[in-house]
């Protein structure tokens, strides 16, 4: 990260004050005390939606719900906290503090060690880079000592409408559908894509590539290297597109092993394009 600037190489500080990258007319406001994106600002457009619980946050050790919090590894079990009823959700990273590793005028890196109540000690790590066009995420975990099973991912609750008021259109082609059971978490069995309202996970072998159109306004495409991605469209406010690293319960189902020589990372790119041009030519203005 060339020309980053703010505290000595390897210094890092746990900071309470908001930060504002800004390239061209975007504005990305991130927030180290809980490592979350409160908001991204397109000129007159806020992308996601606002409050303490929305924005954007990333997802580690484990993405989505796993199953009664309970994690099974190396012939051990060990329960973690039951966030969404009896299961554990999203891992344990969201709304903690994150030190500010290093920082511009454009992109920022933050750091945070994993602690109780995840059993394995480990250190996550996300990056974060605006352009006028696009933002770039990245994320990885790091093992200390012992291996554990891990997942990378990220939360974004952007908002459904915007100025003109249309309901934001989800387009995208996935290779297959989780099945989901009564206790929203995939049962085993892979099913042709079904039409939404959606609070299912899909799988996408060829890499996350979901595009949001905000009819008249705005077009953002949401692309990974990751092959597996969550749509959830059922709040009124917000629709969600979760790229991940693998699927809810995955690190009992389909467990990625990371140990020290091996860390588990990830990528995520947002690229947008206003619409309002393309809308005045069709209507003749």
């Amino acid at each position: 990260m060339e020309g980053l600037v703010g505290r000595e190489s390897g210094a890092e500080t746990v900071s309470a004050v908001d930060l504002d990258l800004v390239a061209g007319d975007a504005r990305l406001t991130v927030s180290p005390s809980s490592g979350r994106i409160l908001g991204l600002r397109l000129g007159a457009a806020e992308v996601l939606s606002p409050g303490p619980k929305h924005g954007c946050f990333p997802m580690a050790p484990w993405c989505g719900r796993m199953r009664d919090g309970l994690l099974r590894w190396g012939g051990h079990d060990y329960q973690l906290p039951r966030t969404a009823g009896p299961h554990a959700i999203h891992g344990t990273v969201r709304d903690r503090p994150w030190d500010v590793v290093e920082r511009s005028a454009t992109e920022v890196v933050l750091a945070q060690e994993l602690a109780d109540p995840w059993p394995f000690p480990g250190r996550v790590t996300q990056t974060i880079a605006l352009g006028a066009d696009n933002a770039v995420f990245g994320m990885t975990i790091e093992a200390v000592s012992d291996s554990f099973p891990a997942q990378v991912g990220w939360h974004p609750w952007f908002a459904r409408e915007q100025t003109r008021g249309a309901d934001v259109e989800i387009r995208f082609t996935p290779a297959w559908q989780e099945q989901r059971g009564v206790d929203h978490l995939p049962d085993g069995h892979r099913i042709d894509a079904r039409p939404g309202p959606w609070d299912d996970c899909f799988g996408m072998p060829e890499g996350v590539r979901v595009t949001l159109v905000w009819p008249g306004e705005l077009e953002l495409t949401v692309t990974s290297p990751l092959t597996w991605v969550v749509v959830y469209d059922l709040p009124r406010d917000s629709v969600c597109v979760e790229p991940q690293s693998g699927p809810p319960n995955g690190l009992n189902t389909a467990p990625r092993t990371v140990d020290p020589d091996n860390p588990l990372g990830a990528e995520m790119v947002w690229r947008w394009r206003s619409l309002a041009a393309d809308d005045d030519k069709a209507v003749g203005r």
